[in-house]
């Protein structure tokens, strides 16, 4: 597809591509949204996408940004998120990733993304996932003692038709510590959670953790919750009310706590 995009992507009102908020928080810890917004950018022209196509868990993961607004609150942690739908690109996707600008998100055909110039997708890699990712270094590399990194995201209550049963996905990629230990922190929360479900790091959708955690050497977990538990307000507060505390005790776990972060 050929298009103004080629040239540019996000107009002049449309970026920045990623903010942080909370740059200053005091906690042990640095949240990560990488699926926090549906917005495409005017010059892709709504990427030929079905408008319930554009509303859907293929443009954005639902209700993942205010759960993690609401933990970047109770947590006084820095929260790194992503401004752009992950149809345009994927941030959390290395650029090398088949499904970085995928042409088809699980039944929804996005037109948008089919038969792209290498000078189309070297745009998007530079206009979304780079200030992205430079952004997420910068935030970790200014915190002056190491944290924990938690990526959030939601998932659907069915996808290709299945039904999936569990509320809490907690996944890891090689550094199974804080997974682990948010699994044990999750007993008793009347949650269905189970460990890398409803993905794993074989899926691919690990790549934050693999590029900015892992090497590093910093505790990390993704988060999914499935998203008909945050389809309201009532329904993020309750979940951030459950997983706050369980993220308290995963930094208590393995996290010193005695040399405080001073901004």
């Amino acid at each position: 597809m050929t298009s103004a995009a080629d040239s540019f992507l996000l107009g002049p009102t449309e970026g920045p591509a990623a903010r942080v908020l909370n740059a200053g928080g005091q906690s042990r810890a640095v949240l990560v949204c990488e699926h926090a917004s549906r917005f495409i950018p005017a010059a892709l022209d709504g990427l030929g996408l079905s408008q319930t196509a554009a509303r859907s868990h293929a443009a954005w993961d639902l209700g993942a940004f205010e759960l993690a607004v609401e933990l970047c609150g109770a947590l006084d942690a820095p929260l790194v998120y992503s401004r752009i739908s992950r149809l345009v690109y994927d941030c959390n996707r290395p650029p090398e990733a088949p499904d970085a600008i995928p042409p088809k998100s699980e039944i929804f055909a996005v037109p948008g993304n089919v038969d792209l110039s290498e000078a189309a997708r070297d745009l998007r890699e530079a206009g979304v996932y780079l200030p992205f990712r430079e952004l997420l270094s910068d935030t970790l590399n200014a915190r002056l003692a190491p944290p924990l990194v938690i990526t959030v995201h939601s998932f659907t209550p069915v996808y290709l038709g299945q039904t999936r049963e569990v509320e809490l996905g907690i996944l890891h990629d090689t550094d199974d510590r804080a997974a682990r230990a948010l699994l044990r922190a999750a007993e008793g929360s009347g949650l269905a959670c189970a460990l890398n479900e409803p993905y794993s790091a074989a899926d691919g959708v690990t790549h934050t953790l693999r590029a900015h955690a892992i090497p590093r050497g910093l505790p990390n977990v993704m988060i999914e919750v499935r998203n008909d538990l945050l389809s309201d307000a009532a329904g993020v507060n309750r979940m951030a009310g459950l997983l706050a505390p369980m993220l308290a005790r995963v930094m208590q776990e393995l996290v010193p706590q005695d040399d405080r972060i001073e901004t």
